[in-house]
């Protein structure tokens, strides 16, 4: 990717799933009204960009939640709702045996995972899961495609491997990132901010 082209990367609205504090990873589990209405304020934040951020590329990850916002989105931009791609290797890390599972219900069942995974949070991998580092060789194939700017709508884990890869942050950190759903993460190069 070069240092010219700006991401502008937004997490998927709310689901019922995060309201929950219910491990998602790859299950495809759609938005609720709260996380309809955060991306629609997503994209009304990216209107004070038009008409520049019509060309740009808009790419989703594949699970309906992303695809919904990107939809919400466009809508929002006055764009085709339906005029973007989708690519697999922005798909939410896998949480293995975690998926569908309560934090709250992992903290008594789980206890020596989670403080392995707070040990070293980017290499640990849940039973039959995928780690930030398996992310992150994902998501290198991807950015050697981005060739002008680009909206992506994805998942936090994926959003937290980004910034790790292209701002160099501290791996043993990654949990510490922010991951919010009603703001837009912007990376220019080595610079980051949010709208």
């Amino acid at each position: 990717m070069r240092d010219d082209v700006t991401l502008y990367f937004i997490r998927h609205g709310e689901t019922d799933w995060n309201a929950e504090a219910r491990y998602q990873g790859q299950a495809d589990i759609p938005l609720n009204a709260k996380g309809r209405a955060q991306a629609r304020r997503n994209g009304e934040a990216l209107r004070g960009l038009l008409p520049d951020i019509a060309g740009a590329d808009f790419v989703a990850s594949p699970l309906s939640r992303t695809s919904e916002t990107m939809c919400i989105v466009r809508d929002a931009l006055a764009l085709d709702p339906h005029d973007f791609r989708t690519d697999d290797r922005l798909i939410e890390l896998h949480y293995g045996a975690w998926q569908g599972q309560l934090l709250s219900d992992l903290k008594v069942t789980e206890a020596e995972a989670l403080q392995r995974r707070q040990a070293d949070p980017f290499f640990w991998r849940p039973s039959r899961g995928e780690s930030l580092a398996d992310v992150t060789g994902r998501l290198l194939g991807f950015l050697e495609t981005v060739s002008r700017d680009c909206v992506i709508a994805s998942h936090g884990g994926v959003s937290r491997a980004l910034r790790c890869h292209l701002l160099g942050i501290e791996k043993g950190s990654v949990l510490d990132l922010e991951v919010p759903q009603d703001r837009i993460l912007v990376i220019r190069g080595r610079d980051m901010s949010w709208l």
